[in-house]
């Protein structure tokens, strides 16, 4: 079944793959870093942070979380040869509007008791502070063992103007 996302992502690929070069690009990422951020769609990493092609490994999920990017970050930093890692977490995230019970209990309401059973210990990342949690975020990738000799460094980016601070 073609819904509308499917369309747009054959037609989109369709002329991106018409005037493509970059198919020599190496795999490890050129400038030895990666960006974990929030997988929302008002944040476009490649151009709000001006990242080339091929330049830096993005990791995105719900809430830019350095917990559930991990793996990634481990794959990233130990087998791809990445330096730094800049987390960015962003103004008006969704995940300050909700808590694990608000989370679960919309499963159980939209999919059933059997979905919700499913989530029933899943934990979604969710937090009150934006500026909290990138502290919070830094201090636990910080403590890791696997991170040592890695720089990290947070910051917030703001929707509503494009522009990205540091949180010290």
């Amino acid at each position: 079944m073609s819904t509308p996302a499917v369309q747009n992502l054959i037609d989109g690929n369709k002329a991106y793959a018409s005037t493509f070069t970059e198919g020599h690009l190496a795999l490890p990422p050129s400038q030895k870093y990666a960006v974990v951020t929030c997988m929302d769609a008002r944040i476009d990493p490649k151009s709000a942070f001006g990242i080339p092609l091929g330049a830096a490994h993005i990791i995105r999920n719900a809430g830019g979380s350095v917990r559930d990017a991990f793996r990634s970050l481990v794959i990233s930093q130990q087998l791809l040869g990445t330096t730094d890692v800049l987390i960015v977490k962003h103004t008006g995230c969704g995940m300050l509007t909700f808590d694990n019970a608000v989370a679960r209990s919309a499963v159980a309401k939209n999919k059933g008791d059997a979905a919700a059973k499913e989530v029933e210990d899943l934990e979604f990342l969710t937090f009150p502070d934006l500026e909290t949690e990138v502290k919070n975020d830094l201090e636990w990738i910080k403590s890791k063992n696997v991170e040592s000799g890695i720089n990290f460094t947070g910051w917030i980016y703001e929707v509503e103007t494009g522009k990205v601070r540091k949180v010290e």
